[in-house]
């Protein structure tokens, strides 16, 4: 009786013991294939020029000793930046987590507060207190540096999450505690290590504000030094293909290391949390290395900004340059912000309440574009507007789509936690009371997925405040966001009036870093 009674209540029918899909309103499904072709748009038209370029220029613009040089640079950069980061993170992961480091909340936020500081700022700094920091090695320290973070974030919450069971048995078995972590725990941190690693890598790839101030070339230098200097079209599209190849081979590889294990038990168990590890003799030595750490990421950045502006005194505080830059970042990040939650909507919703074979294409469609590098799909664009569509050309209309394009699917992701919270039952409730679907939509799951949607809003906002080479392609005549003026100054040598907008960018996005620091604590239970 009671189990007929739950099904009355759960709206299913009896005898079934799976949920009756739902099938997707018509205009959702083609705004999500509309969103989804607008999302492969760049990298058909990488296709499309190298098929109307032809084999032969094709290959006499790829096959060219300054390609392989390009290619090893990059090879280089991103073999020997991600192991050192994977190390790093995965160190300071576990002392932050699993032992009995004094202070270990504040290290931990200190460990996520270098994603603040946008990865230019990083350079500048370095390069100022080393003028002569210049090439390859460089180029991988201020990446770890900069980009860490994004391994330490999903590292430490995999360690939060991991079942403590399983260790004791391990060492109920005999083994060391080093042996327990290789055999153990280590294992089980594959799914995060691989995913902040791929994160890694692609940022590697689609950097240039940073491996500029550094002197180090790279495919994304390469394709913007093409595009501002001669405009050759067929050579910076072969550079970007060649670059999106090096994203797919990443991801390929990803794929291949993250494997198919089963990483989650049946049922619940007796969940508890783990005890932390005695540091003893390494205390020191673990602090060392945490403020080390901090002193690189956090030190030398704020110490160099700090410097410049004293410095620069009040002068280089020109308010009103700095206001017009400051509401025009706030305005493209807003707007753009907007625009990409929008166009997310559709295929958030499908995805959780529709999901199936075309959804997962879709969705896969709308996670590519995020693997491109910005440069790609700005020349993309820039490409299209002139020789297509001419008045769109460096227009507020084509900057805002590639923001949309470029930060898709980071909101995406916040919009599908939201959507999933919010229960089906009252969009059909709305839609029974005789309200059409859009309103019902409207009413009910927007609604109640609006904490979510504002979460991604600021995370794709924290992106285009700090985006500077689709910025400096496609923004309009006149244009001048912290970013391009940070980079104007710097430019120029003038370090000082670039410190400012330095700061600036850096006050702004902490807040934004923080909530993202709680975000991830509270995913974790904690």
């Amino acid at each position: 009786m009671q189990s007929a009674v739950d099904l009355a209540r759960s709206g299913l029918p009896a005898g079934t013991g799976r949920r009756v899909r739902r099938r997707a309103a018509p205009w959702l499904v083609i705004a999500a294939i509309f969103v989804s072709l607008l999302a492969l748009l760049p990298l058909a038209f990488i296709i499309w020029i190298a098929v109307q370029t032809g084999w032969e220029t094709v290959s006499a613009l790829v096959f060219r000793p300054r390609v392989g040089e390009l290619l090893v640079n990059t090879a280089l950069l991103v073999l020997l930046t991600v192991p050192i980061a994977i190390v790093l993170s995965v160190t300071l992961a576990w002392l932050t987590e699993r032992s009995d480091l004094p202070g270990a909340r504040l290290w931990a936020w200190l460990c996520v507060a270098p994603l603040a500081i946008p990865a230019f700022v990083h350079s500048y700094a370095w390069i100022t207190m080393v003028p002569r920091l210049h090439g390859l090695w460089a180029g991988v320290l201020v990446s770890v540096i900069a980009y860490f973070p994004f391994l330490y974030l999903p590292v430490s919450a995999a360690l939060r999450r991991l079942d403590p069971a399983l260790e004791d048995a391990a060492a109920a078995l005999g083994l060391g505690p080093w042996r327990v972590f290789w055999r153990v725990v280590l294992p089980q941190l594959r799914l995060a290590i691989c995913g902040g690693s791929l994160l890694v890598g692609l940022h590697l790839l689609a950097e240039y504000g940073l491996y500029v101030f550094i002197r180090f070339d790279t495919f994304t230098t390469a394709i913007v030094d093409q595009f501002q200097s001669t405009f050759n079209g067929p050579a910076a599209n072969m550079l970007a293909g060649v670059l999106v190849s090096c994203c797919f081979v990443l991801l390929g590889l990803e794929v291949l290391v993250r494997g198919e294990e089963r990483y989650a038990r049946v049922g619940s168990g007796a969940a508890r949390y783990q005890q932390r590890a005695s540091l003893g003799r390494t205390t020191i030595p673990s602090l060392l290395l945490l403020v080390a750490t901090t002193l690189m990421a956090l030190g030398v950045p704020f110490v160099t900004i700090g410097g410049w502006l004293a410095a620069g005194g009040a002068d280089v505080w020109r308010f009103d340059e700095i206001g017009l830059a400051l509401g025009q970042t706030l305005f493209l990040a807003l707007a753009g912000a907007l625009l990409a939650t929008v166009a997310a909507m559709p295929m958030a919703w499908i995805s959780i309440r529709a999901p199936g074979p075309l959804q997962r294409l879709l969705e896969g469609c709308n996670y590519i574009v995020g693997s491109l590098p910005g440069v790609v799909i700005a020349l993309a664009l820039v490409t299209i507007t002139v020789r297509v569509a001419l008045p769109l050309y460096q227009t507020l209309f084509t900057i805002l789509v590639a923001y949309a394009l470029m930060f898709l699917p980071r909101a995406l992701v916040s919009l599908r936690a939201s959507i999933a919270q919010a229960p089906v039952e009252l969009e059909r409730a709305a839609s029974s009371l005789g309200r059409p679907p859009l309103q019902a939509l409207w009413s009910t799951t927007i609604r109640l997925s609006a904490p979510g949607a504002a979460a991604g809003m600021a995370l794709v906002a924290l992106g285009i405040m700090n985006e500077l080479t689709a910025t400096q392609m496609l923004a309009p005549n006149g244009t001048r966001t912290l970013a391009m003026a940070f980079w104007s100054y710097s430019g120029e040598i003038d370090y000082a009036s670039a410190a400012p907008y330095a700061f600036i960018m850096v006050a702004m996005s902490l807040p934004l870093t923080w909530l993202l620091y709680v975000q991830s604590k509270r995913m974790a239970g904690r």
